[in-house]
C-alpha cells in the first residue's frame, strides 16, 4: 500500500469491499494531506447502486445501534472537522438517517459563549459526550482549540491566556497530550471514538462555494468570512497536518476520507461506524434464570 493510504483494489475498482484501513491515520504518522487523495475511484456503479449500498449500511447500523443502547455498556462518539463545504453535515443526515433519534445527539460547536471561555477548552465539550448505550456526534469539536486557535492564535488573548512568541509552540503539544488523555481515559471507561477528517481539495470548495451563491436556497450558507478563512488554507493545512499526527492513536484513530466524491465519502464513513460498532460483539442481554421465569409467568397470565 503506498503512502496515500490507498490500496490498488481501491484505485482500480468500483463497488467493491470498503477497506477502512486504507482510510486510517497511524500513530504518529507524519504525512502530509497532499499524499492523501481527495478523491478515490467510487465504491458504487451508479446512483441507484450507491442508495442500494447506502441503505444496507442504514439498515445494519440501525440494528447495531439498537443493541448498544440494550446492551448499555459502551458509547460511541462521532467527530467531524474539515474545511468549509466539505459535507459534514450532509454526511451525518445521510449516514444516520436510520438510527433511532432516542439513541442519537448531534452537537454543533460554534463560537463558545461567556460560560464556556471561563472553563478550560475542553470543557463545553466534555459536557455533551455521550451516555451509554448511545451515539454522540461532535459536528466540529474540542479540535478546533488546535486547529481555528493554532491558525488564530489572537483568539487566546480574548480568553485571558497570555501568549508569548516562544511557547506557542508549547500550548499547542500540550493541547495535543490534553485531547489524547481525555480519549485515553474515556475509551477505559466504556467510549469508542472515531474521527473523521473530509479531505476536500480547494478546487472543489471553490465549485461549492459557487453553487452556494448560485443556488437561493444555500445562499444562507455562504458569508465573507468563508473567502477570508480560504485565503488561509496552507495554514489550515499545516494545522491538520500536526492535529493528525499527533492524535491519532490505536485507541482515537482519525480517518482521512477523500471528500471530493459526497456519496463516496458517505459510503467509507458508514462503513468505518460498522466495523467499529461490530468489532464491540455487541448482544441483547440474556435474561437471568429468575428474569425467564417471571417471563414465563407473567406470560401464562396474559394468555389468559
Amino acid at each position: 500500500m503506498n503512502k496515500s493510504g490507498h490500496s490498488e483494489q481501491l484505485k482500480q475498482g468500483v463497488n467493491m469491499k470498503i477497506d477502512t484501513e486504507d482510510f486510517r491515520v497511524r500513530p504518529g504518522d507524519k504525512g502530509k494531506l497532499k499524499k492523501w487523495s481527495t478523491c478515490v475511484k467510487p465504491c458504487y456503479k451508479s446512483k441507484k447502486n450507491y442508495q442500494e449500498i447506502l441503505g444496507e449500511h442504514i439498515k445494519e447500523l440501525s440494528a447495531l445501534q439498537n443493541q448498544l443502547y440494550a446492551c448499555n455498556r459502551y458509547a460511541l462518539l462521532l467527530i467531524f472537522q474539515a474545511m468549509d463545504a466539505a459535507g459534514k453535515d450532509g454526511a451525518i443526515r445521510h449516514v444516520m438517517s436510520g438510527v433511532n433519534p432516542q439513541g442519537c445527539q448531534v452537537f454543533s460547536f460554534k463560537q463558545p459563549s461567556a460560560e464556556e471561555l471561563g472553563h478550560d477548552f475542553l470543557w463545553r465539550t466534555t459536557c455533551r459526550l455521550p451516555e451509554r448505550g448511545r451515539i454522540g456526534i461532535f459536528n466540529r469539536s474540542y479540535y478546533e482549540e488546535v486547529l481555528i486557535v493554532r491558525v488564530h492564535p489572537e483568539i487566546l488573548h480574548t480568553r485571558g491566556i497570555p501568549v508569548e512568541p516562544l511557547d506557542e509552540r508549547t500550548i499547542w503539544e500540550e493541547r495535543y497530550r490534553s485531547i489524547v488523555d481525555l480519549e485515553e481515559h474515556l475509551h477505559r471507561n466504556g467510549t469508542r471514538i472515531i474521527k473523521f477528517y473530509l479531505h476536500l481539495s480547494q478546487e472543489e470548495q471553490r465549485k461549492r462555494f459557487l453553487e452556494r451563491i448560485d443556488d437561493p436556497e444555500k445562499n444562507w450558507k455562504f458569508s465573507l468570512g468563508d473567502i477570508e478563512e480560504r485565503k488561509l488554507w496552507k495554514h489550515y493545512t499545516k494545522a491538520y497536518e500536526a492535529c493528525l499526527s499527533k492524535t491519532s492513536t490505536k485507541r482515537g484513530p482519525w480517518y482521512i476520507v477523500p471528500a471530493d466524491d459526497k456519496e463516496n465519502a458517505r459510503l467509507i464513513i458508514s462503513r468505518v461506524i460498522l466495523d467499529t460498532l461490530k468489532q464491540l460483539k455487541l448482544t441483547y442481554p440474556a435474561p437471568t434464570k429468575v428474569r425467564r421465569k417471571e417471563l414465563l409467568s407473567l406470560r401464562k397470565l396474559l394468555a389468559k
